[in-house]
């Protein structure tokens, strides 16, 4: 019988392989690796199980690279995924350079300034970070 921790690490590897692909697909033509910064980041409440809960709360490390593999620290962005009440909500936010806005994707997007957390309107590139919100909140919550 696996272990509980041999089951979480296969659950974090699907979840990242599915990460990248919505990443690739979303981005074209960067490439992502997904990278899961701390250890033991898929945190369930204590009881949420025996209660019925799904409660999740994760933050991924997205790293890009051009098609012919080399890396962009640039482009890499961060990933956070938390559960609020029933919904499933997710941040996307570029690791370098704070003057770029962060994008909160509940039942809409929002762009917010980094520095403030103002609102503030989608970037010139914002379309490709939306398009993989959705897509990533669509098949997490499938899931």
């Amino acid at each position: 019988m696996p272990s509980p921790e041999s089951s979480i690490g296969s659950a974090n590897t699907d979840l990242c392989q599915l990460v990248a692909a919505a990443a690739d697909l979303c981005r074209k033509p960067l490439r992502h690796a997904v990278v899961n910064p701390g250890l033991g980041a898929v945190c369930a409440e204590p009881g949420a199980e025996e209660e019925g809960v799904d409660s999740l709360d994760l933050c991924l490390r997205l790293e890009a690279r051009s098609p012919d593999g080399e890396r962009l620290p640039a482009e890499d962005l961060e990933l956070e995924i938390y559960r609020s009440g029933a919904e499933l909500n997710l941040t996307l936010a570029w690791r370098h350079g704070e003057d770029h806005p962060l994008l909160w994707q509940g039942s809409h997007p929002v762009w917010m300034d980094g520095a403030t957390g103002l609102r503030s309107h989608c970037p010139p590139n914002g379309a490709t970070l939306e398009a993989l919100a959705r897509r990533l909140r669509a098949l997490l919550a499938a899931s």
